[in-house]
Formats: C-alpha cells, sequence, structure tokens
C-alpha cells in the first residue's frame, strides 16, 4: 500500500500542512476546559461537581498528552520553536512526562508498527482479553494502582506504559513539578487552593484509566498486529462528544489515519478520514473503524463460549 494510491500531490499537501493559528486555538481550547473545570467546581462545590470535574479533568490531562504526541512529531505548529516549547511546558511537563524521549520511541512504534519489534507491542498483545481479565485492569486503574506505579516510574526513571524515559529526563521532573506548582500556586492566589487535590486524582486514577482504554481502541483486538497495513494493525474509533472529551481529545481517535500519514496534523485528521472513506480505503476492511467505544469494547474483549450442549 502506497499514500500515493490514495492521495495525490495537491491533496497530500493539503492534509499535511501545518497551521500554527490552529494549533494555538487547540491548545488554548485545552486549557480554556481546565479552568472552567475548576472555574465550576469552584463555583458549585459538591461531591458530584468535584467528582465529575476530576473525571473531565483526567481527559484534559490525556487532552495534553495527545497534544505532547502532535508536537513530537513536529507536526503541530508549523514552527519548530513552538513545537519544542509548547510541547514541553504546556503539554508535557504538567503530566510529568518529556517529549522529546516520548517522541524517540513513539517514532520506533510508527516504524516498526506490524512486526514482533513494536515497542509497544506489550501493551496490546494479549487483547482480545477476557471480560474479567478487563475488569480487573479497571479495577487496578480505578483503585490508583496502576498511578501509583506510574508516579513511581517517574521518580525511580523505570519508565512506564504512558510515558517513556531515558538518562536525559532528569531535567523533566523537575520541571514537570515546577509546573504542578505553577498551577497550584494559580488556584491558591483564586482562594480555591484545595482544588489542585482534583488535577492529583485525576492523574493518579482517571488519566491511566483514559490512557487504557484509547490504546485500547488504537490496536488491540484488531484484525493482525503482524500485518504492516494500518488497516489491519491499527483501528480509527468515531467518538460521540462525551467520548471527545475523555477517550478521544484532540482527535486521538483518528488513529488508522495517523498511522496512514504520521506527517498529518491532528486538527486534519477528521477531513483525512473523510477523504479515505470516500475513495474507498476501507471498503474491504471494515474492522478499521468502530462505530463509538462501545463497539471498539465488543471487538477488544473476548466473550466466553456458550457451554456446548450434550447430544441428545
Amino acid at each position: 500500500m502506497k499514500i500515493s494510491d490514495w492521495l495525490s500531490k495537491d491533496e497530500l499537501a493539503t492534509f499535511t500542512r501545518r497551521s500554527d493559528a490552529r494549533a494555538a486555538a487547540t491548545l488554548l481550547g485545552n486549557w480554556a476546559l481546565i479552568a472552567l473545570v475548576f472555574a465550576a467546581v469552584a463555583t458549585w462545590t459538591h461531591p458530584l461537581s468535584v467528582l465529575l470535574g476530576t473525571v473531565l479533568l483526567g481527559g484534559r490531562q490525556m487532552g495534553l498528552a495527545t497534544l505532547m504526541h502532535e508536537a513530537g512529531h513536529g507536526t503541530f505548529f508549523r514552527s519548530p520553536a513552538l513545537n519544542r516549547i509548547c510541547g514541553q511546558w504546556l503539554c508535557a511537563y504538567p503530566i510529568l512526562a518529556d517529549m522529546h524521549d516520548y517522541a524517540t520511541g513513539h517514532r520506533e512504534h510508527h516504524r516498526l508498527a506490524g512486526t514482533a519489534d513494536d515497542p509497544d507491542l506489550p501493551n496490546y498483545r494479549a487483547y482480545p482479553v477476557s471480560p474479567a481479565s478487563f475488569r480487573r485492569k479497571l479495577t487496578r486503574d480505578l483503585t490508583g494502582q496502576t498511578g501509583l506505579k506510574f508516579i513511581a516510574a517517574i521518580f525511580t526513571g523505570r519508565g512506564s506504559d504512558i510515558s517513556r524515559r531515558s538518562d536525559r529526563r532528569s531535567n523533566a521532573l523537575p520541571r514537570g513539578l515546577l509546573v504542578n506548582a505553577l498551577l497550584l500556586a494559580a488556584l491558591l492566589l483564586s482562594g480555591h487552593g484545595a482544588l489542585y487535590g482534583m488535577w492529583v486524582a485525576a492523574y493518579l486514577i482517571f488519566y491511566p484509566t483514559i490512557a487504557r482504554i484509547r490504546q485500547v481502541a488504537e490496536h488491540a483486538g484488531v484484525p493482525d498486529l503482524m500485518d504492516p497495513d494500518p488497516r489491519r494493525n491499527t483501528r480509527t474509533t468515531l467518538a460521540s462528544l462525551p467520548e471527545r472529551l475523555l477517550f478521544a481529545p484532540n482527535w486521538v481517535n483518528y488513529h488508522g489515519e495517523h498511522h496512514f500519514l504520521a506527517s498529518a496534523p491532528c486538527y486534519n485528521l477528521k477531513a483525512l478520514h473523510a477523504h479515505l472513506q470516500a475513495r474507498g480505503y476501507y471498503a474491504e476492511h471494515p474492522q478499521a473503524v468502530a462505530r463509538g467505544y462501545r463497539k471498539m469494547l465488543q471487538q477488544a474483549i473476548a466473550r466466553p463460549e456458550p457451554p456446548a450442549q450434550a447430544p441428545a
């Protein structure tokens, strides 16, 4: 399969065109939603609003992770300097990650997807898993066990499924703590410093949960992880508005398109999907696109076989 089979030179130029204005609007939109969540909970403080706000902050932390991913590809802003600065200080450091280290490993994932050497393969090779196995995974996430392991990995340098590390990462942790201290300071100045606990709880509980479901959506339970064709080893999941707020921020759900054309900025992926759909790119690969996260989970979770009936 060649990109030129599906895109003309003009179409390729259109779908890979980068825009500083669109990138800035996307990044500011993510931070505006974070501010809105804190403001809403500060105005209507109630256990239910705190819980809902914490869940939504987990989705926004995933949003920052996806923009770190985009900036790491160099496809978010047109300006390399803006990719480097915003990708680190406004996307990676708030979630205690490092864009450069993440991008190094992630490029290998793209290069080796569809092979046994894919470095991300351990994250989804076992799928489809049983419903009981998946419930155990979600239980570990929702009780903070996964998040605590993630925090331990950050402070010890052992790495994790969500953020890779290297020897160069020594500056990332103090800078991440600095950015989080600034966020806490802003909340303290507003008179609502206690709300920073929502950010921490989201990071320990809902961000790992959302990250797992996003990861499952992208590559788990696909037709053939050992096939280099992204229609066979990757999945796009069409998402509703609530799903976009949590599992699919910033068009990350168009993962098949991202693997088809990694140089396309995230804000062009929806249009690229429509173009490929119209051209028949998915015609013989219906499992390459799931209509919603419920449908996706049905593909990624194995259902138990019904018991065999005894012969009459």
